[in-house]
């Protein structure tokens, strides 16, 4: 009880919360694009209208998956209709292939923690008019 009080009494003082020790929420408050950049930033874009080796993905979180206008998407990702949420997502940076037969993404993400930083992420883009 003690140790519980004084770790409590020295995160405050060091201004951090209790949140900053990894639990569930911490996970979402740390959506950054630095784990986006590295690990999906090659092949994909934030910028809508942007599409690269793969789509656009300002936008895609609560959309149906293979609807990113502009890109040639594999007939199993059209067909999949798939919307992307967390439990989606998740699925599908763990095992793309095995999610999606036919698909074009390959990469993996195998880490549980770095894939709910991307998908808090994603979370994050909001689709957006391209500029002209």
């Amino acid at each position: 009880m003690f140790s519980a009080l004084l770790f409590r009494g020295i995160c405050a003082g060091a201004g951090m919360t209790l949140a900053a020790f990894g639990s569930v929420p911490a996970v979402k408050a740390q959506a950054t694009a630095s784990d986006f950049t590295s690990h999906c930033a090659t092949c994909h874009s934030v910028q809508a209208d942007k599409n690269g080796v793969g789509p656009s993905l300002a936008g895609i979180y609560g959309s149906t998956g293979g609807t990113v206008p502009g890109y040639a998407f594999s007939p199993g990702m059209k067909n999949a209709h798939i919307v992307w949420d967390d439990q989606t997502l998740d699925k599908f940076l763990q095992n793309p292939t095995g999610t999606v037969h036919g698909t074009k993404m390959f990469t993996t993400v195998p880490d549980a923690t770095t894939r709910q930083r991307i998908i808090a992420y994603l979370q994050t883009l909001k689709p957006q008019a391209a500029a002209k």
